[in-house]
């Protein structure tokens, strides 16, 4: 008996924990959603940091319920760079694929080539928690090649999909969020029967294919605004609230199931939204909000709503600690209980569950610094970067080399360039920089030696056509 019991104390300690000692994970994106694109405010001192037109009301009890990030960033201003990064907790730059959309040619610069698919040899964030003994699933976008969520570690998933996807579901399950909902739903009813803990990513097609928004709430929205139920602004705020809808089914699950007490709920969006049109004092906005969007690394192509609720985080609470999205692969394995030592090598985020008790702390990544990189056309600005230390935030024009600072706790609109008044601190950062994106080899637009200043250039994404000048070196 003696022996017995030995074999299975010992059998037991090699098996994995079970689901009453790890927490679930339900981690949705939504697609093109501005920070200020909700209900709900990602601010508590900018008004403006919320929609007066949109209406999200399970948004509204998510965040009543758990912690928001005001100082919360996508990986990348466009879609893919962004889901890649945050299947291997790398940034763009470090993975070679900083747009989504193809190269453009005409330009001052040429854009580098993207390497448009996942490798098998990366180690992504469902293989590390599948090992870790959850159930996972990848319902939505993927866009990211590579065999899709089942040849990357998911063991349920909607296939290799993309925006095209969107298109296919109208009214009632516009952008199919209510078959998603309704199979995250199913997926976290069998692994709760089963016993096991799950890790389920709900990447949510909506906000594309707006105009498919349920025929009501484009109505509303129709009136609300002064429109008709054609404009894409009314149908983006249509299906920005089916969207809403379709997290309030997911929500209700969770409680349904009694798995709120150990269920991790994470919301954000993959990049801002609208065109990045040119950023800067002026660009982009009006007198408040973020200056420019996606396909632009200016606050609005990269600042993301951010909310999260589960055990031990406090209702209704804030953070301001900036961080970014790749910072969830290694929340996530260490909620898992994942070892260090089983983290990729390469990793660049760092891990956020010390914020959550308090919204106080740093994140510890492998710098301190954070780097947005985009070597294309997409907005007016061309190919460009950001690096962050602190409240500071560094802008580089590859095309005539400018430099602009910004203070971020001060001037959160990048209304105000204050370069010129630190140049020391612009020297720093800029080698900063320079460092960063030579140790990651990172992909740069070069000079295009048959540039011609006099033909118009028409770009696919984000920017009106427009006759390109030579600016000043």
């Amino acid at each position: 008996m003696y022996r017995l019991l030995i074999f299975v104390a010992t059998t037991l300690i090699g098996l994995p924990v079970m689901s009453a000692e790890r927490p679930n994970i339900v981690f949705m994106m939504s697609d093109d959603q501005a920070w200020n694109g909700l209900s709900v405010a990602m601010h508590p001192d900018l008004e403006w940091s919320r929609s007066s037109v949109v209406e999200t009301p399970h948004l509204e009890r998510l965040a009543a319920q758990g912690m928001r990030f005001s100082a919360a960033y996508a990986p990348a201003s466009v879609c893919s760079p962004t889901r890649i990064s945050l299947q291997t907790g790398k940034s763009p730059a470090a993975l070679h694929w900083t747009k989504a959309a193809g190269p453009e040619s005409g330009h001052r610069m040429i854009e580098p080539r993207n390497i448009k698919q996942i490798a098998s040899s990366e180690v992504t964030i469902a293989e590390l928690l599948r090992d870790a003994g959850y159930a996972t699933a990848h319902y939505g976008k993927w866009h990211i090649n590579g065999g899709g969520p089942a040849a990357h570690g998911y063991d349920e998933g909607d296939g290799d999909i993309g925006n095209e996807y969107a298109h296919e579901y109208g009214d009632p399950n516009p952008a199919d969020i209510f078959g998603m909902a309704d199979r995250a739903v199913a997926f976290m009813e069998k692994n709760h029967q089963a016993n096991q803990p799950f890790f389920v990513q709900m990447s949510w097609h909506a906000l594309h294919a707006p105009q498919n928004a349920m025929k009501e709430t484009l109505a509303k929205y129709a009136a609300r605004l002064n429109g008709s139920v054609d404009e894409k602004r009314v149908g983006s705020a249509a299906i920005a609230e089916n969207l809403d809808t379709g997290v309030g089914v997911v929500l209700d699950a969770v409680e349904r199931l009694g798995l709120q007490d150990n269920t991790y709920v994470i919301y954000m969006s993959d990049n801002g939204a609208g065109g990045g049109g040119g950023g800067g004092q002026g660009g982009g906005r009006g007198r408040t909000g973020l200056a420019g969007g996606k396909g632009g690394v200016w606050e609005g192509g990269i600042r993301c709503p951010f909310i999260i609720r589960g055990p031990g985080i406090p209702a209704n609470s804030w953070c301001h600690t900036r961080i970014v999205g790749y910072d969830l692969f290694p929340t996530f394995c260490e909620w898992a209980g994942v070892p260090a030592s089983k983290l990729p090598s390469e990793l660049e985020g760092g891990s956020i569950v010390n914020l959550l008790d308090d919204g106080k702390g740093t994140v510890k990544r492998q710098r301190e610094e954070m780097v947005f990189h985009f070597p294309h056309y997409q907005g007016g600005d061309g190919p460009h970067s950001a690096l962050f230390l602190g409240d500071l935030k560094l802008m580089k024009f590859y095309e005539d080399g400018r430099l602009a600072l910004f203070d971020l706790g001060a001037d959160i609109s990048e209304r105000n360039d204050v370069s010129q008044q630190i140049p020391e601190k612009v020297k720093e950062l800029d080698g900063l920089l320079i460092t960063y994106l030579a140790e990651v080899d990172a992909q740069m637009a070069t000079p295009n030696p048959d540039y011609d200043p006099g033909k118009e250039v028409v770009s696919r994404k984000g920017a009106k056509p427009q006759r390109r000048k030579g600016k000043k070196r």
